[in-house]
């Protein structure tokens, strides 16, 4: 009986742990307009301090084309019932990358830390696919113009601004369309990216003319260009030049051939008329004979 009576208490002493737990949303950061995520129970606020969440853009976005990129965010900050977060990276899906590279394709693959404007240090992996086997030095190639190409884009803009491009595919083209002098690529795209130190300075941006921004936009395919040009130097082999054969000589004329008569004069009349005196002379010898 008192082993009884000790069980009931200490059952009335254990709390239900679901029932003091409450419902939290869990927001995406600015630069996706703070949609909400997804929802996450909790029975205190900092316990949901560091959890990650990950979404596909299909779900922020509502474009099906973009349903193979997994963002992941994580909470750092909560108000209320609403968890705010901030953007930690983006992948894309296994069976996605498995369509791109077949047999006798190459993969070229790069991994680049670069610094955005306002001083965030981001992992960009991008990934480039031909249709074809192509040379090592042309991988070194387009992997040196995948990394100039990202590496200005990022000083030049914000860490929000520099993740858009990449989830948004402008800088893709950009590689896309550098790299057809070396070999024209199949697809490029941002495998994987990953931020390993968030912003540190917040940078006022001074109003520009609309000249600076035009030549600012032209820098990098100048750029893109030299680079191209010295790789393609280094790796093209010297021409020799075949000197075409001096044109045949104009055939000699032909030569006419000249036939010369002989002219021979008429006869006279007293030649004529000796001829026929001395016929009947002879005429009359024969006769005799």
């Amino acid at each position: 009986m008192a082993a009884k009576r000790t069980s009931r208490t200490t059952a009335r002493k254990v709390k239900d742990k679901w029932r003091s737990k409450e419902w939290y949303r869990i927001l995406a950061p600015d630069m996706f307009n703070n949609a909400q995520i997804a929802e996450t129970l909790s029975d205190e606020k900092e316990k949901l301090i560091g959890r990650v969440t990950e979404v596909t853009m299909q779900d922020l976005t509502g474009d099906f084309s973009k349903m193979h990129i997994k963002l992941q965010f994580k909470i750092n900050d909560v108000s209320g019932f609403d968890a705010h977060t901030h953007f930690i990276g983006h992948t894309l899906t296994s069976d996605y990358i498995r369509r791109l590279t077949r047999r006798k394709h190459s993969k070229t693959d790069g991994v680049f830390d670069v610094l955005t404007k306002d001083k965030a240090l981001v992992r960009v992996k991008p990934m480039a696919v031909t249709e074809k086997r192509i040379q090592v030095s042309q991988q070194q190639a387009i992997r040196g113009i995948m990394r100039n190409i990202i590496d200005k884009e990022a000083k030049k803009r914000m860490s929000s601004e520099f993740i858009k491009e990449l989830l948004s595919g402008n800088i893709s083209k950009n590689i896309l369309k550098a790299c057809k002098p070396i070999y024209p690529l199949k697809r490029v795209e941002i495998r994987k990216s990953e931020v390993l130190r968030l912003a540190t300075e917040k940078v006022v941006e001074a109003p520009t003319e609309p000249k600076a921004e035009v030549e600012a936009e032209k820098t990098i395919e100048e750029d893109v260009m030299e680079v191209v040009g010295e790789e393609l130097e280094e790796e093209k082999p010297i021409e020799k030049k075949e000197i075409p054969p001096p044109p045949p000589p104009p055939p000699p004329p032909e030569e006419q051939e000249t036939k010369v008569t002989p002219k021979i004069p008429p006869p006279q009349e007293d030649e004529v008329s000796e001829v026929e005196e001395e016929l009947p002379k002879k005429v009359e010898k024969i006769t005799e004979d």
